[in-house]
């Protein structure tokens, strides 16, 4: 694709790595064919391609966003289907990001809007307002049926908005899990010491995956630390254009994690939500044009491993007891598309007595994403149930995942139970067995 950025324009580094997404574009348009968006509406500006093209033009006219183009952005799910698929090698992903960043910072959205990001970025990445947003959702929840049904809109409003909210909410929390700070001691010999990202929804919502993660590896000979001051990977306020504030916090885990390893030593930085790690894995980027970070930045990404990739390396020992379970195994986006990870956790099930299934369209978004399973709940909806009839076509006993967002998401619409890939694995060799019930 051709471009015409200035040389003033190109000497600033997302400008000159934007001139160079685009310029890898060659306009084939594989990417519309698993685009969940494009498949959907059928609308071209709801593929990467047409957005490459909105993109652009804001970009090289550095213009104010457009309402048109804000809605056609923010209509992305960043699934990052389209990076599998292209030929070219188009880093969709830092191009939408940067989209995004500009959007944030040049274009004033309605009030209720605003309120209304600001309240999930605050809430979201702390625990603490995060479980306590949980509380008054339950609360509040009966009174849903009262609010308006409101009209069939291009954007959703407010009263839809908060209805998605009150509907993905739980009906019951569970007990905290550990705190930060906590060691969990290898068992037997000790073979390796990890830092296990804690999370911020997952450990409200279901702290069992954590410690299913935390049963297998000390009983592989696995020392677990739970890093005191780690934040929110920034994962959150990345994807909603808050730079700044998602910066901020991957320097503040940057430092945290570094620290540790410079102390007693990290062989990796193990994540369970596959979400939170293609943007740690992404730190390096993030975080190279920062002089103090760039170094250890690359050095986290480079330890940050999805926990099923360092699992691989353990040679599980399955326990005696065979286990003729059905699983359905949900390829989360943000493993299969971020971060490349499409046969291994399926071959772990499988080596430890489960009878994988693979789900059709397995490329296509659940419809979590992040947020937008609430900004975007009419889109959301339709893939989810997609989703969930492709699942069911299987007919699972179980839906394994590797990632809180889409467990979440599916599970509010199938009475299947979901569950994390590593609670099965940790089952499967000694561990407890997952509470086999869905969230709702």
């Amino acid at each position: 694709m051709k471009t015409e950025f200035s040389l003033a324009q190109l000497a600033d580094p997302d400008i000159a790595e934007a001139d160079k997404i685009l310029r890898a574009c060659v306009h084939c348009g594989f990417c519309t064919a698993t685009c969940p968006t494009y498949v959907l509406l059928g609308d071209e500006l709801d593929s990467p391609r047409g957005r490459i093209y909105l993109i652009k033009e804001m970009l090289e006219k550095d213009q104010t966003p457009t309402p048109e183009v804000v809605k056609h952005v923010d209509r992305c799910l960043s699934c990052l289907a389209c990076m599998t698929t292209c030929p070219s090698g188009v880093n969709y992903m830092h191009l939408v990001d940067q989209a995004r960043v500009r959007i944030e910072q040049r274009y004033r959205r309605p009030l209720a809007e605003r309120l209304l990001r600001r309240v999930l970025a605050f809430v979201l990445p702390d625990p603490q307002w995060f479980r306590i947003s949980m509380r008054l959702a339950q609360l509040a929840r009966p009174l849903a049926v009262f609010l308006p049904t409101p009209r069939p809109s291009a954007t959703p409003g407010l009263i839809q908005r908060l209805k998605a909210m009150l509907a993905l909410a739980p009906d019951r929390l569970p007990a905290p899990g550990a705190l930060p700070g906590s060691v969990f001691a290898a068992l037997g010999k000790k073979r390796g010491r990890v830092a296990l990202l804690q999370g911020c929804a997952q450990q409200v919502l279901a702290p069992r995956i954590n410690q299913a993660a935390i049963s297998l590896l000390t009983r592989h000979g696995i020392e677990v630390v739970l890093v005191r001051d780690e934040q929110c990977c920034g994962a959150l306020t990345h994807h909603l254009g808050d730079d700044e504030d998602a910066l901020a916090r991957a320097r503040a885990n940057v430092a945290a994690w570094c620290k540790e390893a410079a102390g007693e030593g990290l062989d990796a930085i193990l994540v369970t939500t596959s979400g939170c790690g293609t943007v740690i894995k992404d730190y390096g980027y993030l975080l190279r044009e920062d002089a103090a970070f760039a170094a250890d930045a690359a050095k986290v990404s480079a330890l940050a491993k999805d926990i099923t990739e360092y699992v691989a390396g353990l040679g599980l020992a399955p326990s005696a007891q065979q286990h003729d379970i059905v699983v359905a195994y949900h390829s989360a986006c943000s493993l299969q598309h971020g971060q490349k990870i499409t046969g291994l956790p399926k071959e772990l099930l499988s080596k430890n007595g489960f009878v994988v299934k693979d789900v059709p369209e397995s490329h296509l978004c659940c419809g979590s994403a992040g947020t937008y399973n609430i900004l975007q709940p009419e889109l959301a909806g339709r893939l989810r149930d997609r989703k969930v009839a492709n699942i069911a076509s299987v007919k699972p006993d179980m839906i394994a995942a590797g990632n809180i967002g889409c467990m979440v998401q599916i599970a509010s619409g199938t009475s299947v139970p979901v569950v994390h890939t590593i609670e099965l694995l940790d089952w499967a060799t000694g561990g407890s067995r997952p509470a086999l019930s869905a969230s709702h």
